[in-house]
């Protein structure tokens, strides 16, 4: 497991802890987990207990009903689970954005190390040892140790380190069942007191919960059994029609952590292989563009500006910045569906309602904010606003790659065209010639009419 840990402090081992704690920032499961692994298998080396911990913050900025109740969700299961296995849970809702760390600090200053999740994100500061542990790739994100630029470079390096990866990850055994309790340091959480705790929170409470999506472990399963059973067989051929459903829908539980991709992964490919199914064309989205993505995150100097374009791309949208435009649309026009096209706001209606745009139609979503917009560099800030403030699978390394591959990123040059130079374009006839326009605007206009889904 050496490949996929990482030393985040020179901090010693703390003498006289009382547990190891696994600062579950991510990953929020405790299937297929390799930092809840490397933790307890540190526990049992120290003959210690290991207790989890997890903290929902009010303070970033996108927090909202949305996001908080889809984690909350998945809360009152992965104690459950946990207890099972005989560790600790403890779980912290601080009510406002200005709450103090105090309680932080005092779950920290129990633990002998702490083990928490790569997620590429800014590093905790805490005086004691602590490792990070990227489960969130099939492949280690270390073994590929420098910045890949296209599927094509990077695809021959993923496929020929999957056999070593691609295997389940073994069950998590604790030696020393936790004895703690942890007072006021947890917040329990329940199906009957969920919606209280969410509306007792210094967030945004305009923003619904999912008219689609539960949060959780359970929800994730069942996701990932409807789409082995009913999806995976036509997905090569029906992926890019919404009206077809035949997409994994599992964007939001890899993102939060719910589920992993390697799961998935093995399931997708066994279940291909038990009914004679092909199931490439998944597994290449899953794995080499997702873990690109990751990639891309982990080496990009700055992963959310028009500097992490490529050159040509950088280029093209400086040599056409003057290019008319019209329409142009503001920021609070798009975010309000309030365009002139009902395809387009069909799409933004569906990140409203749901918390997540068909995978293909987000590109054209995309696409289309980059020609209605000012400027490329307005564009990237209305495209990572919405996607950070509605959607659940926003503000991932995935979701903000495949945000870029609308100015270039990951794509080549296409012919020139007013706008665009030569970035990819995308055209209204062109998703009515390969796609059932008028069934999805019909679906999105009965989920907005009713808050129930055409197909479930």
């Amino acid at each position: 497991m050496d490949e996929r840990v990482r030393a985040l402090n020179r901090q010693p081992i703390r003498p006289g802890g009382r547990h190891v704690l696994y600062w579950c920032r991510w990953n929020r499961r405790v299937e297929s987990n390799h930092a809840l692994l490397y933790a307890a298998e540190m526990a049992n080396r120290m003959n210690l207990p290991l207790v989890c911990f997890e903290r929902l913050s009010c303070a970033y900025p996108t927090a909202s009903d949305r996001f908080h109740t889809f984690v909350l969700e998945g809360v009152p299961e992965m104690q459950a689970r946990l207890h099972k296995l005989g560790a600790g849970y403890i779980f912290q809702l601080p009510r406002r954005k200005t709450t103090s760390d105090a309680r932080l600090r005092a779950v920290i200053g129990g633990a002998a190390s702490v083990v928490t999740d790569d997620c590429l994100r800014s590093t905790p500061r805490i005086d004691v040892q602590l490792h990070a542990v990227d489960s969130s790739c099939i492949v280690p994100m270390s073994r590929i140790p420098e910045r890949s630029y296209a599927a094509y470079s990077i695809r021959p390096k993923i496929h020929r380190l999957l056999p070593e990866f691609l295997r389940p990850v073994p069950a998590v055994e604790l030696r020393v069942p936790c004895r703690e309790t942890f007072g006021d340091l947890h917040t329990e959480v329940t199906a009957a007191n969920l919606a209280l705790l969410v509306a007792s929170c210094e967030i945004d409470h305009t923003i619904r919960p999912s008219t689609t999506f539960r949060g959780g472990r359970q929800a994730a399963e069942k996701t990932l059994r409807r789409f082995l059973d009913h999806r995976l067989r036509r997905y090569a051929r029906d992926k890019n029609e919404p009206s077809a459903h035949a997409t994994s829908d599992l964007s939001p539980y890899l993102h939060y952590g719910h589920i992993s991709s390697l799961e998935v992964a093995l399931a997708a490919r066994d279940h291909a292989k038990e009914h004679k199914l092909i199931a490439g064309e998944f597994l290449e989205e899953l794995i080499v563009r997702r873990e690109l993505a990751f990639n891309f995150r982990r080496y990009a100097e700055r992963h959310d500006t028009l500097e992490a374009l490529p050159g040509w791309a950088q280029k093209t949208i400086a040599a056409h910045r003057n290019d008319t435009r019209n329409p142009i649309y503001t920021r609070e026009q798009f975010e309000r569906a309030a365009t002139h096209d009902d395809l387009w706001n069909a799409t933004q209606k569906e990140l409203l309602l749901r918390g997540k745009i068909h995978g293909y139609y987000r590109m054209f979503w995309g696409k289309k904010i980059l020609e209605w917009s000012a400027g490329a560099s307005e564009a990237l800030a209305t495209m990572l606003y919405l996607h950070d403030r509605y959607a659940l699978d926003g503000d991932d390394p995935n979701t903000c790659t495949n945000i870029l591959w609308c100015f270039g990123l990951h794509d080549r040059p296409w012919p020139e065209r007013p706008i665009y130079g030569t970035i990819r374009s995308m055209v209204r006839s062109g998703m009515e010639r390969k796609t059932g326009v008028d069934a999805y605007i019909r679906e999105i206009e009965y989920l907005e009419r009713t808050g129930k889904e055409l197909n479930p």
